[in-house]
């Protein structure tokens, strides 16, 4: 640990300030959502409709795709992409263990078999190198996860797609937004998985997915599938699943997607902040900031960090009243679900040291340069006593 003393030392921290300020968002917007929950409500129109129909073009527009498709939740959209891809028992699907348990969880719930592959240390993406080598005969599909919105090495993992005939299934969850080398994500492999779960970047008042593509089969196919796999009433041609997007939730969605750029531009700022005060107070040694390698757009779901002793530094940042978040501190190889697929402690090492030393700091995009200031002072202090 360094025992350099830092430019300038902030008295502590006076109360606390929140990991994401929900409120504090709502209320700058409070008036245009209450409106376009009233409309819903005199419409009395809940279970898709207008709302989610103008939601659903405005995501295509947003992610260059033809086709936007809502959906109950980001996980279901993941559930609902490998149904339509006809993936099921026997199958394989490769996947990250550095991430939510629905990237994974997902390709177990159709019934196919999680196919592990471990990440770069210097994004916590998949690694294209390993994907390559997970591959064997009953592989049909890879999940690449954009990871805390960072859009992971799409041209490589494209590219391996194509030589082994393999669709790609992006999982967006918490990367709504970015773009890889101009693409934006969810509209470079087959179908993109988005979540609107309320901590996302464009969250709602509750649960919410959106799936897109640009191939007009696969669009027709998720929207049956979506309302128990009929083409009409009473008509059920596939085996479908009840996964249907609240029409309040989409209203909600709309007023805030007006936002959704200056937010993320906000994020940025914040994020270019956080390294310049690393360096002024010369912690850049022992935090690692994330890396953006060139032709990404980072999104900053989430601004996480490696640090040494990271629940030490933790439990002192709680102390100061500086939330932090652990995403993800056990790789989903490790747990307790998975047991039965046979890996253990080890097989992924990028992984499992990815989650001992993983801390995400508040990232909102109405944090302010002073909170900033106290929170890189309140870990420069840890590393200085």
């Amino acid at each position: 640990m360094s025992s350099q003393k830092n430019p300038t030392v902030l008295p502590p921290l006076r109360g606390t300030i929140p990991f994401l300020d929900l409120k504090a968002e709502f209320q700058d917007m409070r008036a245009e959502v209450m409106q376009a929950v009233e409309k819903v409500l005199e419409s009395q129109h809940f279970i898709l409709g207008p709302e989610v129909e103008a939601l659903e073009r405005e995501i295509a527009t947003l992610t260059d795709c033809r086709y936007a498709i809502g959906c109950a939740s980001g996980s279901d959209a993941l559930v609902l992409a490998l149904m339509a891809l006809e993936i099921g028992r026997g199958d394989e699907v490769i996947t990250t263990p550095f991430s939510f348990f629905a990237s994974a969880g997902s390709i177990a719930r159709v019934g196919a078999k999680p196919v592990f592959a471990d990440i770069d240390s210097r994004t916590f993406n998949i690694s294209p190198q390993a994907v390559e080598k997970a591959i064997t005969s009953r592989t049909r599909a890879i999940i690449p996860v954009h990871l805390f919105g960072l859009p992971a090495d799409m041209s490589e993992i494209e590219q391996i797609g194509a030589a082994h005939k393999l669709p790609i299934i992006e999982d967006a969850a918490q990367a709504i937004g970015a773009r890889y080398e101009g693409h934006a994500v969810g509209s470079i492999g087959s179908i993109g998985c988005f979540s609107f779960f309320p901590s996302k970047n464009l969250g709602g008042a509750g649960d919410g997915g959106m799936l897109t593509t640009k191939d007009p089969a696969l669009a027709d196919r998720l929207r049956v599938l979506r309302v128990h796999g009929a083409y009409k009433k009473y008509d059920h041609e596939l085996l479908g699943m009840n996964s249907r997007l609240d029409a309040l939730q989409a209203a909600i969605l709309r007023v805030k997607l007006r936002h959704l750029d200056g937010w993320a531009t906000a994020r940025r700022t914040n994020a270019d902040r956080y390294r310049d005060l690393f360096r002024e107070f010369r912690v850049q040694n022992v935090v690692e900031a994330p890396e953006i390698p060139r032709g990404r757009t980072h999104v900053f779901n989430q601004f996480t960090v490696c640090v040494k002793e990271r629940d030490e530094l933790s439990a002192h940042l709680k102390h100061r009243g500086i939330p932090t978040e652990i995403y993800y501190p056990k790789a989903l190889h490790l747990q307790r679900a998975f047991a039965y697929l046979g890996y253990k402690a080890g097989d992924f090492p990028r992984s499992e040291e990815a989650s001992l030393a993983v801390l995400s700091l508040p990232i909102y995009p109405k944090l302010r340069e002073e909170q900033q200031r106290n929170i890189v002072a309140a870990i420069a202090d840890y590393y200085t006593e």
